[in-house]
């Protein structure tokens, strides 16, 4: 494990200098922020100065990478650390660690190409033979109908520890049907960018829209994900109130981003990767935990500092909050 953390560090700083040296700024982002609909349960931080208020702990810096966009800074990254209260295994962490990069005035080819090379330096290092190179594109319909998995594992030998294989998928839905909540979800998340063609579909047919996201894969596991964003504060509230979100919602969550999209935000997307799963991957284990330090178990607890714990009243009582039986 030790070897791991070492390792670890060494792609962290690889990532760093490569960005760097490619025009990249990287810009830390708060960790107390709003609560918003982004897919997973928010971890929650109950405010003592204003009670019946929380922060939430960032599931990704989604809206402020656009943010920072909109302000100019055309290339930003930054080593993100992101929570998400969900059912973990063996490649899920309460807690974890992505690449999260964002850039202004691109089109998709330009965000898979500066990945695709910081991949290659990284499997340099690792010392791993690529499958293809370049990585092999699939679009989702490809994907499913020959290999049936949106996360296929390519590997002419999948015995040989160090061989790996990067897929792209592309040309994903926008939308997909929620049966239970009879609405529509989105395939990557709610501020994904409809490809131009469909986006007359979008209040005809929203099951024929198709998206600009872009997935990659490496060995079967999904590792980065990212898309075209919305840059368009018009598309923007259409695609909120297919998803079932209400004008008032919209303001009160999303009001601040679309206000910014006013001034004139530049066309921009990005990709997020996770770190923890890539590590994984390259040092051949089979959980997140062997290359984490100080890692929660299964049920998302931390057995050496004992969290989660217990609180005194005294501190309950300064933020306002009183346990009902």
């Amino acid at each position: 494990m030790k070897e791991n953390i070492i390792f670890r560090y060494k792609v962290i700083k690889l990532i760093r200098d490569y960005l760097g040296k490619n025009g990249f700024l990287g810009i830390e982002t708060p960790i107390l922020t709003k609560s918003t609909p982004e897919g997973a349960r928010d971890f929650l931080v109950p405010s003592r100065l204003h009670h019946g208020e929380f922060y939430a702990l960032p599931q990704a810096p989604q809206q402020l990478k656009q943010l920072l966009m909109v302000a100019g800074f055309e290339k930003y990254f930054q080593i993100a650390r992101c929570f998400r209260d969900e059912d973990l295994r063996g490649d899920r962490q309460p807690e974890f660690t992505q690449l999260d990069l964002e850039m202004s005035f691109v089109s998709q080819k330009d965000i898979l190409s500066i990945t695709e090379k910081l991949m290659i330096e990284i499997a340099k290092l690792a010392k791993k033979k690529l499958t293809f190179k370049p990585f092999k594109v699939l679009t989702y319909k490809e994907a499913m109908k020959k290999y049936k998995t949106d996360k296929p594992d390519l590997r002419k030998n999948k015995n040989n520890p160090n061989e790996i294989c990067f897929v792209w998928i592309v040309d994903w839905p926008l939308f997909e049907w929620n049966k239970e909540e009879k609405r529509w979800d989105s395939m990557h998340h709610i501020f994904t960018a409809p490809q131009e063609k469909d986006i007359k579909l979008l209040e005809k047919d929203p099951s024929k829209v198709h998206s600009w996201q872009h997935d990659l894969v490496c060995n079967g596991h999904e590792i980065a994900g990212g898309s075209i964003r919305n840059h368009n504060s018009d598309i923007q509230r259409k695609i909120f109130k297919l998803v079932g979100l209400k004008e008032k919602e919209i303001e009160e969550k999303f009001g601040h981003l679309l206000k910014a999209f006013e001034y004139g935000a530049p066309s921009h997307g990005g990709i997020a990767l996770g770190i923890d799963r890539l590590i994984m991957i390259l040092r051949n284990e089979s959980s997140i935990r062997e290359v984490i330090a100080f890692p929660k178990t299964g049920d998302g607890r931390d057995l050496m500092m004992e969290a989660p714990s217990k609180i005194e009243k005294k501190q309950l009582q300064e933020l306002g909050i009183k346990f009902q039986k």
